[in-house]
This record gives structure tokens, sequence and C-alpha cells, in this order.
């Protein structure tokens, strides 16, 4: 975030407590503990998404989670944009029409000058924001490939939303990936989270609890 970068969260912290000090992303935290007490349970490998005022991803990749040369971004990869159907150029300040940036909350409130909660079920918007969250979840599916994609966020909460990613998710991995998991279970291969909007908060508990037993 503007203003934030390099700037030491968790050093004062420790110093101060003197305890162990479980610090990461807000998303990596809830892929935790969705993997050790929600949606997740006994995989190894799955992807979170919270879809909301912004987008972000945390992933577990062999029973950890994956970090690299800082952590993932996956709010920001490039979708395709088809300028005709949708000239909405983007919200992201950084990227313009990345995943966040053409549909997170912001976007989708810009995009048709009403707030997503006061959109009916049945308006055209969510038909966008379905495709949208399908283009990005067949790169995820075939960049990481996953056990299960798990997405939260107050953008998810719309009933409508799952049956339409899940559809269009299909559609847009075209065959390519032969897995029963997918091909045959979609419905409980993207799924909502087991903890609700909880799972931000519990997986505060569950890198506490992961830095108290490495120490």
């Amino acid at each position: 975030k503007p203003g934030w970068a390099n700037a030491d969260l968790a050093g004062p912290i420790q110093r101060t407590f003197n305890v162990p000090i479980g610090f990461d992303t807000d998303v990596n935290g809830a892929a935790l503990s969705e993997g050790r007490w929600g949606a997740a349970q006994g995989l190894d490998t799955f992807v979170y998404f919270t879809i909301g005022t912004g987008i972000g991803g945390g992933a577990l990749v062999n029973g950890r989670l994956l970090h690299g040369l800082l952590h993932p971004e996956m709010g920001h990869i490039s979708l395709p944009h088809d300028w005709e159907a949708d000239p909405y150029p983007g919200k992201c300040p950084y990227h313009g029409d990345c995943f966040e940036g053409m549909a997170a909350g912001p976007a989708i409130e810009a995009r048709w000058q009403t707030k997503g909660q006061d959109l009916g079920a049945d308006h055209p918007a969510w038909e966008l924001e379905a495709h949208y969250i399908a283009m990005a979840m067949r790169s995820i599916v075939c960049t990481l490939s996953p056990q299960r994609i798990i997405l939260g966020g107050g953008v998810m909460e719309q009933p409508q939303l799952f049956p339409l990613v899940r559809q269009k998710t299909l559609a847009a991995l075209n065959g390519y990936v032969q897995s029963p998991t997918i091909l045959d279970n979609m419905d409980t291969y993207i799924v909502p989270p087991g903890l609700g909007n909880q799972a931000g908060v519990l997986g505060a508990f569950a890198l506490g609890m992961m830095a108290e037993s490495a120490a």
C-alpha cells in the first residue's frame, strides 16, 4: 500500500512483548485457518481469495504458505479485457484493468454507479463479475493446480455468483484440465469459506500458533 512499503510492523511488537510473532498477509492467514479448521481441511494445496474492497489471494502449496520473493499478488494478475463489451478502464491505480481493477467492489460501483449490494440478482453486473472471476480462476488452476479454491469477501456474499463462477470457470478451462475434481465436482471445487467472515481473524490465531511452534 502507498506509504507502507518496508514498514517494520512486527518488530516493535516483538521487542515490546518478547514473544514469537506470526506476521503475514490477511489472505495468507485466512488460507491457513481454512486449511486448519475450514473448507480446506485435509488438503495440502489450495487457494483462498477475498473479493471485496480489494482482491487478494493466499495459497498453501504442499502444506506450506506460498511466499516466494515477497508474497503473491493474485489480485493484480492480468485478465482478458474486451473493451467493446466492457469499456470500463479499471479501478487499480497501478495496473488499471487487472483482476482487482475490474472485479473488486469499488470497480463494480464505479462501472455501474451503484454499490454492488444495491444491484438486483438479475442485474448484468453479476454475469460480467463472474466472467472476470472465472478468467482469474482459469489462470490459478493452470499455474498452481490447487485441490480447491475458496472464494470469500463481501462481493462473494451475492448468492447468485457461485453458480455463475463455477459454470464460467469450467467453460473457460474448456476441458484442458482433465481431472474429475474439476470436470465432475465443480460444486465442491470452488467453494465459500467454511469459517465465513471469521477466516481472517482465526488466521491471526493460526499464524500465532505457527510462530510459537517454530520458536
